[in-house]
C-alpha cells in the first residue's frame, strides 16, 4: 500500500509536510516526496491530512456484562470510524475486570478486533473500595493501569498503597475524582441550571478536594497519576500546581467539556448528563487554558454508551455518560483549533502521543520501520453527525445533528484498512 501526496502532521517527529508514505505488511518502509510505485493498492492522499493513528485512554466497551449498550467489537469499530487505532478500556463491567480471567476476556476478544484494544484492571476487588487487587499478577496479565473509574477512591491508606505498588510496576493509575459528600444529585452541575431543574447536582468541590488530595499523594510517592475527565477551574490550578511541584501527575480532557457547558442539560436533557457534569463558561475556558499550557495533557472521550431506553428516563434515574468515538476528533479541530486555541499538530500531541506515554506505550510516529498506525481525515471537510451512521451500538450524543469538521476517510491500523469513508 502507498499513500500520495499526503499532509504528514506527526507531533513526534514534529514533521509538517506533504509527503508519500509506503506500508508493507503491518509497517511503514518508506517516507519520503515522490516515491515510485508499482503497488496497485494506491490511496490518493492529496487534501488529507496523515496523522499517527488516535489513542484513547479513555472509554467504556461495557464488555463484559453490559452488551445491549457496546460490546468490544461495536466499540472497535466506532473507534476507528472516529481515526483511532488504540484504545485503553475501563474496567467497570460486570464482572468488572478484577480477575487474570476477566482480563483475559477482555484483551483477548480486543485482539480480533481490526484495532489496538487495552484494559485497565480496577484497583480495589469488585469496585468496592475495600481491598486492593492483585495488582502484580494484573500487571503480569496485561492490565494497562489501574483505575476504578466510576468510583472514588475515598481510603487514603489504600490508595496511597496501591500507587506505591503501582510506582514498583512502573503502571499507571487513573482516578475518578468525584467526593459523594459534595454531591446532592448527580450528573448535572451545582448551580443555575440544576436550580432552575429543582435538581440538587454536583458541586465542582467534589472534585477538587480529591484531584488536590491525590495529586499530594502522587507527589509523595512518585506515582504517575491521572485526573480523570477533568471539569473544574480550581482543578485545572490544582493539576498545574502539583505539576510545577514536580509531581507527576496528569489530566484528561474530554470533547464534551471543552465544548458544552451546564446549559447544554437544558437543550439536550439526559445526554447533557454526565459525572463530572458539564459546568460554566469560566470552567470551560479554564479547561481550555490547561490545554493550551499542557496542564491538561491528554483529550480523551471517555466513551460511555447507554440504551435509548436508559436516557428516555428522568434526569434522576436516568445513567449519566455520552458516546464520544466518533465526533471527538471533530470537536477537537471544531472547539480548539478553529479558534486558533491551539495547532493541529498540538491537537495530535494530545490525542495521540501524550495517552500512549501515559500508559507506557511508544507513541505512534511516521517513519520507516515504524508500526502502520495512521488516521488519514480532511481537516475542514464539513460533516453531519448523524444516528444512523453511528458503528457504535448507542447513540446516546447531544451532538447528533451538528456539522463538525475533520472528516475521517481512512483509518490504517497494522497496516490494514480498519476504516474507510
Amino acid at each position: 500500500m502507498i499513500i500520495k501526496n499526503a499532509h504528514v502532521v506527526d507531533p513526534v517527529l514534529g514533521t509538517d509536510e506533504i509527503l508519500d508514505i509506503k506500508i508493507e505488511n503491518s509497517t511503514i518502509t518508506q517516507v519520503g516526496k515522490e516515491l515510485p510505485s508499482t503497488d496497485s493498492d494506491i490511496i490518493d492522499g492529496t487534501g488529507l491530512i496523515a496523522a499517527p493513528g488516535l489513542f484513547d485512554a479513555h472509554v467504556h466497551f461495557r464488555d463484559p456484562g453490559f452488551t445491549y449498550k457496546e460490546d468490544i467489537d461495536t466499540g472497535a469499530a466506532a473507534a476507528a470510524r472516529g481515526g483511532f487505532t488504540t484504545v485503553v478500556m475501563m474496567a467497570n463491567t460486570k464482572p468488572c475486570v478484577d480477575t487474570p480471567e476477566t482480563l483475559l476476556y477482555c484483551t483477548q476478544k480486543g485482539e480480533k478486533t481490526p484495532i489496538h484494544v487495552l484494559a485497565t484492571s480496577t484497583i480495589t476487588k469488585g469496585l468496592k473500595g475495600l481491598e486492593l487487587v492483585d495488582m502484580e499478577e494484573m500487571a503480569a496479565c496485561g492490565a494497562a493501569g489501574f483505575t476504578d473509574d466510576g468510583i472514588p477512591l475515598m481510603d487514603e491508606k489504600l490508595l496511597y498503597e496501591a500507587m506505591q505498588k503501582a510506582v514498583e510496576l512502573d503502571l499507571p493509575i487513573a482516578l475518578h475524582e468525584e467526593d459523594p459528600l459534595f454531591i446532592k444529585a448527580p450528573g448535572v452541575n451545582m448551580g443555575a441550571v440544576s436550580e432552575a431543574l429543582s435538581y440538587g447536582g454536583a458541586s465542582h468541590t467534589a472534585e477538587d478536594i480529591l484531584a488536590a488530595r491525590d495529586g499530594m499523594m502522587a507527589l509523595n510517592t512518585g506515582a504517575s497519576v491521572c485526573i480523570q475527565h477533568i471539569s473544574s477551574r480550581a482543578s485545572v490550578e490544582v493539576v498545574r500546581m502539583l505539576k510545577s511541584l514536580g509531581a507527576d501527575v496528569h489530566a484528561e480532557a474530554t470533547p464534551h467539556h471543552f465544548t458544552l457547558t451546564e446549559e447544554a442539560v437544558l437543550k439536550y436533557g439526559t445526554n447533557a448528563r454526565m459525572n463530572p457534569p458539564l459546568r460554566t463558561e469560566n470552567d470551560r475556558m479554564a479547561i481550555i487554558g490547561g490545554i493550551m499550557d499542557g496542564t491538561i495533557d491528554m483529550i480523551v472521550t471517555d466513551h460511555a454508551p447507554h440504551s435509548r431506553e436508559e436516557k428516555a428516563r428522568p434526569m434522576e434515574l436516568a445513567p449519566s455518560g455520552i458516546t464520544g468515538l466518533e465526533t471527538s476528533l471533530g470537536l477537537g479541530i471544531k472547539s480548539l483549533v478553529e479558534p486558533g486555541y491551539i495547532s493541529l499538530m498540538k491537537l495530535m500531541e494530545l490525542m495521540s502521543a501524550n495517552p500512549a506515554r501515559f500508559y507506557r506505550m511508544r507513541p505512534g510516529c511516521i517513519a520507516p520501520g515504524e508500526p502502520a498506525d495512521l488516521v488519514l481525515f480532511a481537516e475542514h471537510e464539513l460533516w453531519t453527525v448523524r444516528e444512523e451512521d453511528f458503528a457504535s451500538r448507542s447513540a446516546n450524543s447531544p451532538f447528533i445533528g451538528w456539522e463538525l469538521p475533520g472528516r475521517v476517510h481512512y483509518t490504517i491500523c497494522a497496516g490494514r484498512i480498519a476504516y474507510r469513508a
